[in-house]
This record gives structure tokens, sequence and C-alpha cells, in this order.
């Protein structure tokens, strides 16, 4: 079992414990996941990022991916499988002689 599967499974068997599947919709986990991700860009709020407090971008970014881990769940979506496949297209999208050293978006290269 990887280790994705196996966090997930600590996941889901928190939230069942305590009967809150009921409203772990992919609507509301995504929902989530989005707050998540404004608390820990607060995290970086009004400083340089080297200022941000380690321990609070932990904590908000352990959030992210235990919301992710669920939604991907929640469509039985394989979380290696998902972003090796985008590594891929987006291999395909930013090649390395076109990409290297820009923040070009692919069709501006």
């Amino acid at each position: 079992m990887s280790d994705f599967k196996k966090l997930t499974q600590k996941l889901t068997e928190f939230r069942d414990q305590r009967d809150w599947a009921q409203f772990h919709n992919p609507k509301d986990l995504a929902v989530a996941l989005n707050i998540e991700s404004g608390e820990l860009l607060e995290a970086f709020l009004w400083k340089n990022a080297e200022d941000a407090n380690v321990d609070k971008v932990k904590e908000e970014l352990a959030d992210v991916f235990a919301y992710a881990l669920l939604l991907a769940d929640k469509y039985q979506l394989d979380v290696y499988d998902i972003v090796a496949e985008k590594i891929e297209r987006n291999g395909k999208k930013y090649p390395v002689d076109k990409a290297k050293g820009t923040a070009r978006k692919y069709n501006e290269l």
C-alpha cells in the first residue's frame, strides 16, 4: 500500500470515528481545501517568505494535503497517478528548451 493510501486511510478512519463523512461531499471538500489554502497564504501575508512562521505553514499545509487526499478518495483517484500524469502533460506543454528559466505560460513560450 502506498504512503498516500495509508495516509488517506488514517484520515478516513479519523473522519469515520467522528461521523464526519456526512459533511465530506466533493463540493464541501473543495471549499474546505480552498479555505485552508487561504489560511496557508495568510502565513506569508505582509512579510518576506523567509519570515513566515514555519510551524503555521506546516499546520496549514497539512490541512491542505488532508482535504486534497479526502477529495481524491471521494472520486477514487490515485494521488500518485494523477500527479505523475500531470507532470507528464506539463512536460509536453513546457519543454525544457523553451521553458527553462522563464515563468511564462506555455502559450507564451
